[in-house]
């Protein structure tokens, strides 16, 4: 923006100097055509004032203009990386939260007030000591007095400054705390609605919205007493200059005009400053959002990255150690780290390799870390210790864009964007063909499900997204993944919504992938998503307890438990072993046995 802004500050030269023609006018009138009384000096100086003033407007549109487009221009360089970062913060928590930016509305702010009122008032205020010079030349009591009155207003911007700094920053920091209160009320509002929750939440949502307004309102009352006041000093300079001024002329050290044009250019110093600290909360606004929006465009600025072939699907995990993130201490249980800021571990010292054509089921129970190594997995979060390759580069190797294409997700709780069926399963690559999205839709088993919707694939989820149910979004979640068949393809728990034909459609998805050469690594709670893998990989407590074939851990981990049966109808009360792991982990002809064992033959468990 330097060019743009240089040539704001040569028209704001040019409208600063023309404002000097008020009070040549004024000095000229008195001095010169009442004197004299010639009308055509007169009619002349009319036309003269007339043209200059016309140049002045067309001066003022220009520098507003451009500041104006500045702005624009602003947004279209910068929106994709804040629309970008503002992604990724929702999917690396902690990347940025500790900050509060939300780069969009803080893109908002800044382009905003490059087209205010705001922006050209600070370009006018280097424009003060050259009014007060001009003055000084008419007289130096005139000149003096200005001065003081200039000071004075410069000194209640400054403590405009002061006062308000601390307390302005502290409300925009609960805005985007009660903003995203407000956003996560809107996306569960299922929930909040069904468990009786709405007048609770919107209390908890008034508290702290309240508490930002009160902080900005001491803020904004600071600004507002100060602007009175400076208002006031301006005005009252003003008037005293002119008195200052009309003393002088009864001495007969200053003509008459000379008294109105020192008046007028005694006020004209001061606009600026005045105007300063009317659009003070504005400025300090626009510069915390843009020193928030500097740190994001810092931290999208990536190196260059070396243009490596096509991945294969060979998966390389070795000593990795994931800690919990910084922003959230304490959050997870653990022992300690040293040297990691006593961080505990949420993964601690996983080891295995997979080779293209490998199905990796991961078990485990709740908070075993499943999820984290989903996340490692695909690059979305790197280890604090070991290393996770692919192809034998790291991730931070590859080039995100371009390793995106080979890479399949499907993350624990799916979600679909505003957009077409069609949209969504080709990632919104407009060069994806027709053929590629229902193949994919094919894959993952959900191409006569899309068939049967409003529009087919052409089926607008922005109008019609409520018409789907959970399994349904999650299996056209799965054919986003699956396209063009993916080198590696993570899913996390992926038929936690499906029914039994998901389920089947899912097994043979995997299988279709593995056969194609795919590296599938499928986090399981349920034993159905086991039925297609290979490998299966364990966890408790985030340390990896069995890796290897699945028949041989399924084997160690559903080994006979000693079973005794109470008589309290259908309760089973499990002595030794653990319940959860036998139900949800056994291959399911092994299961069904011990089911039937247990429960009499009836399948009931």
């Amino acid at each position: 923006m330097k060019n743009s802004l240089f040539a704001v500050g040569i028209f704001s030269a040019a409208v600063n100097i023309l404002m000097l023609t008020g009070p040549l006018f004024m000095l000229q009138v008195y001095d010169r055509v009442l004197a004299s009384g010639s009308v055509p000096t007169l009619v002349a100086l009319f036309a003269l004032v007339a043209l200059l003033y016309a140049f002045m407007a067309m001066f003022e549109f220009v520098r507003t203009r451009i500041l104006s487009r500045a702005g624009y221009r602003l947004d279209r360089e910068l929106g994709g990386l804040a629309n970008r970062s503002w992604i990724e913060t929702g999917a690396r928590s902690g990347a940025l939260g500790g900050m509060g930016a939300r780069p969009l509305s803080d893109l908002t702010a800044v382009r905003q007030f490059m087209g205010s009122t705001g922006l050209p008032a600070l370009f006018d205020l280097p424009w003060v000591p050259i009014y007060l010079a001009i003055v000084f030349l008419l007289h130096t009591w005139l000149g003096l007095l200005a001065t003081a009155g200039a000071t004075i207003v410069i000194a209640a911007t400054v403590l405009t400054e002061v006062l308000t700094k601390k307390r302005l920053g502290e409300a925009t920091g609960i805005e985007v705390q009660d903003g995203r209160l407000a956003d996560a009320a809107h996306r569960e509002g299922d929930a909040v609605i069904a468990m009786g929750m709405t007048g609770r939440v919107t209390e908890h949502w008034r508290k702290v919205h309240d508490h930002g307004l009160s902080t900005g309102q001491v803020a904004g009352n600071r600004v507002e007493i100060i602007k009175a006041a400076t208002k006031a000093t301006r005005l009252l300079v003003q008037s005293a200059m002119l008195a200052l001024g009309a003393y002088l002329a009864i001495l007969q050290q200053i003509t008459p005009g000379t008294m109105i044009a020192a008046s007028i250019l005694g006020g004209r110093a001061l606009a600026p400053v005045d105007a300063a600290v009317g659009n003070w909360k504005g400025f300090v606004r626009a510069r915390q959002a843009w020193q928030r929006l500097k740190a994001v465009i810092a931290g999208q600025m990536r190196a260059d990255h070396v243009a490596l072939p096509e991945p294969k699907g060979h998966v390389s995990v070795h000593g990795v150690v994931k800690l919990v993130p910084d922003s959230s201490p304490g959050a997870m249980g653990g022992v300690a780290l040293k040297g990691q800021n006593n961080r505990p571990p949420i993964l601690n010292g996983l080891s295995f390799n997979l080779n293209p054509g490998d199905g990796l089921g991961v078990i485990g129970p709740s908070a075993s870390g499943k999820s984290s190594l989903a996340r490692l997995l695909t690059g979305l979060a790197l280890p604090d210790r070991g290393f996770v390759r692919l192809d034998g580069a790291t991730f931070d190797q590859w080039d995100p864009v371009a390793l995106g294409a080979h890479i399949g997700f499907l993350p624990q709780r799916a979600q679909l964007l505003p957009g077409t069926v069609r949209q969504n399963i080709a990632r919104f690559d407009d060069e994806v063909s027709d053929e590629d999205v229902v193949a994919a839709a094919q894959l993952a088993g959900v191409h006569h499900l899309i068939l049967g919707l409003s529009s087919g694939y052409n089926t607008d989820l922005a109008v019609h997204m409520n018409e789907l149910s959970g399994g349904q979004v999650q299996r056209i979640a799965l054919a986003r993944a699956v396209l063009r068949y993916p080198a590696l393809v993570v899913l996390d728990e992926p038929n936690s919504n499906l029914d039994a034909e998901g389920d089947a459609a899912l097994a043979e998805a995997i299988k279709r992938l593995r056969d194609n050469g795919s590296t599938v690594i499928v986090m399981a709670h349920r034993p159905s998503a086991l039925m297609a893998v290979n490998k299966v990989l364990m966890l408790k407590d985030g340390q990896q307890v069995e890796f290897g074939d699945k028949d041989d851990v399924l084997a160690k981990v559903t080994r006979p438990q000693k079973v005794k049966a109470t008589a309290t109808g259908n309760t089973l009360q499990l002595l030794e072993g653990d319940a959860a792991l036998r139900g949800s982990m056994g291959k399911p002809e092994a299961r069904t046995q011990d089911s039937n064992d247990v429960s009499g033959g009836n399948g009931n468990r």
